[in-house]
């Protein structure tokens, strides 16, 4: 049988460095998981000790990771997760394959609005074991991939193709492209003449190349947090943007939408998890339901590309072609 050695973190030591992290402080760490403070510490310095690295910046705030720490709290949280689904899957296996258990999804805003609902209920419909537990992240940076890559997700929403690299252990694959159309209030003779209204998100390199290549798009006069807030701003009028498909779920009839023609900007929206996750009864039971969430061949986008959101009451309120 094989043995542990002085190298070995055990489960509980990964408990404390995820919740120091969490916390930012031994003493908020060692309250939520009812140890003392110098319980916390202890641990911490003997995980720092078998690594061979610092994990914590100690100051009077708290504590931070350090780039280290960041490192072994994000494969810690995996490993937790791995552990507890250990004990779910091998239930499900003694009740006939029953699928049961959290599942962690982190998805951006407009995925999360008009895409998952409809597929967590039928997820809820065929399992009922299964507890969705979704989180809404801005598409910037890491992103929603980022979420699994940290070990707070088991499954992502994300775009794919993007400006920032998978991380290592991470998977990926599509489910639909989304086109992007130009959108500004109705009635406007003249939207490209308007000023821009942006907002920072991931998109892939075609994305990327076609925007550099448009001379008549301005400078951003506004820059929003999110597509909802840009929508707000078109509709009143403060200028036109540059939308994906989801993003126009139920859009105002104030609002117009202009197909940017053959060659219009898409970004592909897939799915990201573990390799080790992949293979997850809860993880496998999504994607199936996400890869049926497809469009009947005459419920398109203004471009004839299927994509979810025309299956769940997308409103084109103004659909023209420049």
């Amino acid at each position: 049988m094989a043995r542990t050695t002085d190298s070995d973190l055990a489960p509980h030591a990964l408990r404390v460095l995820v919740t120091v992290a969490d916390t930012c402080g031994f003493s908020a760490a060692a309250e939520a998981l009812g140890m003392t403070q110098s319980a916390v510490s202890h641990s911490v310095r003997g995980s720092e000790r078998k690594i061979g690295a610092v994990l914590f910046e100690r100051g009077r705030s708290g504590a931070r990771p350090t780039p280290a720490g960041e490192k072994a709290v994000a494969y810690a949280r995996r490993i937790l997760r791995l552990l507890d689904l250990l004990a779910a899957e091998a239930r499900g296996a003694a009740r006939s394959d029953a699928v049961e258990g959290p599942l962690r999804i982190a998805a951006f805003r407009s995925a999360a609005l008009h895409l998952l609902p409809p597929v967590l209920q039928r997820l809820r419909a065929r399992h009922p074991g299964i507890e969705p537990r979704v989180r809404i992240v801005r598409e910037v940076g890491p992103g929603t991939a980022g979420e699994v890559a940290d070990g707070r997700a088991d499954i992502a929403v994300a775009t794919l193709s993007g400006s920032v690299p998978l991380a290592p252990g991470l998977v990926a694959s599509g489910l639909f492209e989304e086109p992007y159309a130009l959108v500004h209030a109705a009635g406007h003779g003249a939207p490209r003449t308007l000023p821009l209204v942006d907002w920072a998100e991931n998109c892939g390199s075609y994305t990327r190349d076609w925007w550099a290549a448009q001379d008549w798009i301005p400078a951003a006069t506004v820059e929003a947090e999110d597509d909802g807030a840009v929508l707000s701003f078109v509709s009143a009028g403060h200028g036109m943007a540059i939308m994906p498909a989801l993003s126009l779920v139920g859009a105002p009839n104030s609002v117009a939408v202009t197909d940017l023609g053959p060659r219009r900007p898409t970004r592909q929206v897939g799915y990201v998890t573990t390799s080790e996750l992949a293979g997850s009864a809860t993880v496998r039971a999504l994607v199936r339901e996400l890869r049926g969430a497809g469009v009947a061949p005459n419920e398109t986008s203004p471009a004839t590309t299927p994509w979810p959101g025309a299956a769940s009451g997308a409103r084109w309120s103004e659909v023209t072609t420049l």
